[in-house]
């Protein structure tokens, strides 16, 4: 009773709370606070963006898994958005809205001005050539700690951009783990890079070194952003970690991209990141090899190329034995351990290489084919 009637309380407090800020946060009351604001350089949209995203993280706080919006205190690195707006009545193209393309290397954007780019300039030049309707939606603008900036931006268009892959008939599963990043239900091992770690000692040096610059600045009084050094050493810092995140992209995209190429269907296990860090012995590993940027790299590409690509449920996809189907930790025989990297089935006597047997589960279970175990009581 206690608890029903302080969780009442606590959910009519939070929602009157969330009507409030739902009413403060317009962009006139805004403007009106902090006069930075009214002035002419600033695009009005991205204050309006930032109004929709802050609403939109009060929307989510009532749903399950979603905590109170946190303070977004000033980094090194930011970013804003704004919104491509077309005349009433035209059809929208690349080149016809309040952020547009000039040519296929240089675009303009509201109050910044026609700015170069890089990247994707072959599906730009087509679209503008070929004057394909090609509507911009949200630009977002950001800067990195590493003093890069970046431009991306969603395009909706009735014309695919890209072609849909040739069928090849064939279909694989795909165990991830730590000793390779992944193997195949066909036998194949791709090798774990282990980027962070190879850059592990240089980047402890550079951090330490930035960590003096810290405490000397501190200690002499001076503004942390105005401290030459210091921002020097944090820029070399920022430079490494970007380095191992553009590495760790690089080989995430190409890898992904071949599996989707090369394969009509491709199934993987369904892991649960999040439980998986709480093993503090494994985090590091665990997020050095990326493995939820790369199921997302492969569901998003499937689909875009006419592909398929599924998640299964895990549950004994180590333990089974592909040939048989009996499932050790059953019946008598002992379960296996991450220690046990080969192993042979006590029934059937086939020898499996441990993940390799496991792609085979997720391929076969993926498609439905999990058969029978076939029980022997052990002896």
């Amino acid at each position: 009773f206690a608890f029903s009637i302080l969780n009442n309380y606590e959910t009519r407090l939070a929602e009157e709370v969330v009507a409030n800020n739902l009413l403060l946060a317009k962009p006139k009351n805004i403007r009106d606070a902090y006069s930075f604001l009214r002035v002419k350089e600033i695009d009005s949209l991205a204050l309006a963006n930032a109004i929709q995203n802050y609403q939109k993280a009060w929307n989510n706080y009532r749903k399950i898994g979603h905590g109170i919006p946190t303070f977004h205190k000033k980094r090194s690195g930011w970013s804003y958005q704004t919104n491509c707006q077309y005349p009433k009545q035209k059809e929208a193209f690349l080149d016809n809205g309040t952020a547009r393309f000039i040519d296929a290397k240089h675009i303009k954007l509201p109050k910044l001005g026609i700015v170069r780019i890089a990247g994707f300039r072959k599906l730009i030049k087509e679209r503008l050539v070929n004057h394909i309707p090609t509507r911009i939606g949200t630009v977002t603008i950001k800067k990195t700690a590493d003093d890069q900036f970046y431009l991306s931006m969603q395009l909706g268009s009735d014309t695919a951009f890209v072609k849909e892959l040739p069928k090849t008939q064939s279909q694989i599963g795909i165990d991830l783990n730590l000793d390779n990043f992944l193997t195949e239900s066909n036998g194949s091992m791709v090798v774990n890079p282990r980027f962070y770690r190879k850059a592990k000692k240089k980047l402890a040096h550079a951090q330490r070194v930035l960590s003096r610059r810290q405490r000397r600045a501190k200690k002499e009084g001076r503004n942390l952003r105005l401290a030459k050094n210091y921002q020097k050493q944090r820029l070399v810092v920022a430079k490494l970690h970007d380095k191992i995140r553009r590495q760790r992209n690089d080989f995430l995209q190409v890898l992904s991209t071949a599996l989707i190429k090369n394969h009509d269907l491709v199934v993987a296990e369904e892991l649960r990141s999040r439980n998986l860090l709480k093993n503090h012995a494994l985090s590091q590993a665990i997020s050095d090899v990326g493995w939820r940027s790369f199921l997302n790299m492969l569901a998003y590409k499937a689909d875009l190329y006419g592909k398929e690509f599924k998640t299964i449920d895990p549950k004994y996809t180590t333990q089974r034995c592909h040939q048989c189907g009996s499932i050790m930790g059953q019946n008598g025989y002992k379960k296996l351990t991450l220690k046990d990297r080969e192993w042979t089935c006590p029934i059937c006597r086939t020898h499996h290489i441990r993940d390799w047997n496991a792609a085979v589960n997720i391929l076969e279970k993926g498609l439905g084919k999990w058969q029978n175990p076939k029980i022997k009581k052990a002896a």
